[in-house]
């Protein structure tokens, strides 16, 4: 495919077509949904992720392909053209669902729990270095993360305050990803939080109450800058 090339503001700079989010689905072969199928069946979840640890760190296309394989018989539902790139970690996978055209990037860190859920939907980009603790998380379709983004979905209580911290019981707080929005590199999301469809979240910014659909919010705590669907700017809505 042709990239369209634009003019910007900005000297030096180009605009050019989307690829991924706009590329067409191609579906993989009916032999690997096959073989995946025979190791889900054969092999317990500690077994496939140590057949998937030997072939993590590799990049050559025969142990890119396998990782495949591997990666979506561990999975609870993984959808076609999933990209899985080298040194991905993984907790619990069993309770990942993916949907279809879903990349994740070299040394991210999906960390589920037993009785968790963890929902990614189709044409989802996951940028490197990324962290999700996906004990409950959503990300619905066409999410765009940032490189090195988080998302915390759990925090210890700190109660009684005579104990550890860390001893403390953990609460889970549901986080959604809303269809469309982006989270900028490096920004954090907290637990609990609902990111509104269309919306965008700044480089860096640490995100601790629900963002509307279309906003723009940046900063530390993120605040609501703009709307994205109002034709002047003005003061940002809550």
């Amino acid at each position: 495919m042709s990239a369209e090339v634009t003019t910007s503001p900005f000297e030096g700079a180009r605009t050019v077509a989307a690829v991924f989010g706009r590329a067409e689905i191609q579906n993989d072969p009916g032999w690997e949904w096959e073989y995946a199928a025979h190791l889900k069946q054969a092999h317990s979840p500690r077994e496939l992720l140590a057949l998937y640890s030997r072939f993590r760190s590799e990049e050559g296309p025969f142990e890119t392909q396998l990782r495949r394989i591997v990666f979506r018989a561990m999975c609870r539902q993984a959808g076609h053209a999933l990209q899985i790139s080298p040194d991905i970690v993984v907790k619990h996978p069993e309770t990942f669902e993916l949907g279809d055209a879903v990349f994740i990037g070299a040394q991210t860190m999906i960390q589920g729990r037993f009785d968790g859920k963890c929902r990614i939907g189709n044409h989802v980009w996951i940028g490197p270095h990324a962290y999700f603790d996906a004990r409950d998380l959503v990300l619905e379709d066409y999410v765009g993360w940032g490189p090195g983004a988080k998302v915390l979905g759990s925090s210890h209580t700190g109660q009684p305050i005579d104990v550890p911290v860390i001893a403390t019981a953990l609460s889970i707080k549901p986080v959604v990803i809303g269809f469309g929005a982006d989270i900028g590199t490096n920004a954090t999301i907290l637990p609990g939080v609902h990111v509104g469809a269309h919306a965008i979240i700044g480089a860096g910014a640490v995100v601790t109450e629900n963002i509307p659909e279309y906003a723009v919010a940046a900063g530390v705590p993120a605040k609501v800058i703009r709307f994205r669907n109002q034709n002047e700017l003005g003061p940002a809505r809550a």
